[in-house]
């Protein structure tokens, strides 16, 4: 199943939802690529979605939840990768 917050998070001018899954990246991964969202708005474990992508994407199915229920679906799921646990992108050879 897909998840998804209310468009609440500020971000260069706009608002961002978040949306996961609780199955898979894969899945997770797919639905993105149906929303037309680049894959990179993809953060460790989540999609970053703009506003005006929040209409498509409870169309298409993702139930909106509150920010607290994403988190805990992550981790039900052993799909939550916190911040201090992934590590750093090596930097990229010049």
């Amino acid at each position: 199943m897909l998840y998804l917050d209310r468009p609440a998070w500020p971000w260069r001018g706009r608002l961002w939802s978040h949306l996961i899954s609780d199955v898979s990246y894969a899945e997770l991964h797919a639905f993105a690529e149906t929303l037309g969202v680049p894959r990179r708005g993809f953060d460790r474990d989540h999609y970053d979605i703009p506003a005006d992508r929040f209409a498509a994407a409870v169309w298409l199915g993702a139930q909106v939840v509150p920010s607290r229920e994403l988190v805990r679906l992550l981790r039900s799921a052993g799909l939550r990768r916190p911040k201090h646990l992934v590590s750093p992108r090596p930097p990229t050879p010049r």
